[in-house]
């Protein structure tokens, strides 16, 4: 569960949104008010907030958002025992608060509204209030025993590390099985692995750099691994010395049907690694000894 919270000013503005019927919203808990519309909520919220006039931002705003499985499984009374829970954490049980439920997206969320002023003209302290939100989620989540953001942080990167493991997999594969001798034959062979190689290219026509997309996962080389940076995926290219020569000549290389430029350090390692395959020609064939 996310829990994200805010002092503002425009309670009216923002309870209106809070209670819009086009979002399939209820009101699933309410304490110290009689009203029910957000016009009547609002000058009740006044009514209190006027022992403090120099507290401007004199409401307290939060979303606690479950995650999508756990919110199918939510009823009301259970979205209300979370919304009390949470108020009881912020040491907020004794301020007026609403709260609405919004059912109109596959993401069940609540918007709870809290006066930030109390009964004895006190404004609360909103120091920190929105990593205070998110703590205070994360416990409430627990004592329900709902999904908290940590653990899905810990899905996320449990299913990013294996798709990164994956995609570097199928990139040493293409690179010992085709031997690729150029970036268009290495995209076409990634492609016809599931990966998708995407350049990255700047305002200046410059190629900086390639992303890889694999099953609903788009990353950058370094972030698959070190060794997937464009000038270490060069370093394992076979470029042809004529290709090479053009690149180090024109500063550019023609890339999926376009000419785009490259940076120095780029057309330096082209230039090594070529030279460095000539002379493996040497020493294996005797030539030019």
């Amino acid at each position: 569960m996310i829990g994200m919270g805010k002092s503002i000013s425009h309670t009216a503005a923002s309870m209106s949104y809070g209670m819009n019927q086009e979002k399939g919203s209820e009101i699933v808990h309410s304490q110290y008010l009689a009203g029910e519309t957000p016009r009547e909520i609002t000058e009740e919220f006044k009514v209190i907030q006027e022992q403090n006039e120099l507290c401007r931002k004199n409401t307290l705003s939060f979303v606690l958002s479950p995650t999508i499985e756990d919110g199918r499984k939510l009823e009301r009374e259970q979205l209300k025992e979370m919304t009390e829970r949470f108020l009881k954490e912020m040491n907020l049980k004794q301020h007026q608060a609403v709260a609405f439920v919004h059912r109109d997206k596959e993401h069940v969320h609540v918007h709870l509204y809290a006066n930030r002023i109390n009964f004895q003209g006190k404004a609360y302290n909103d120091s920190f209030i929105g990593k205070r939100s998110q703590q205070v989620a994360e416990r409430v989540a627990k004592q329900m025993d709902l999904t908290t953001v940590r653990e899905v942080q810990q899905e996320k990167l449990y299913r990013m590390q294996h798709v990164r493991s994956e995609i570097q997999k199928i990139h040493e594969k293409v690179m010992a099985r085709e031997r690729p001798r150029d970036f268009d034959q290495y995209i076409k062979s990634m492609e016809q692995n599931n990966v998708k190689v995407i350049p990255s290219i700047n305002r200046q026509n410059q190629l900086q750099g390639f992303r890889f997309e694999h099953k609903g996962t788009n990353l950058k080389g370094s972030e698959v691994h070190r060794s997937m940076s464009m000038g270490r995926i060069a370093r394992q290219m076979n470029f042809e010395r004529n290709m090479a020569q053009r690149i180090a000549k024109d500063k550019s290389m023609q890339l999926l049907g376009r000419t785009v430029n490259i940076p120095t350090s780029l057309t330096q390692t082209i230039i090594k690694k070529t030279i460095k395959l000539a002379i493996k020609v040497v020493r294996d064939t005797g030539i030019g000894i």
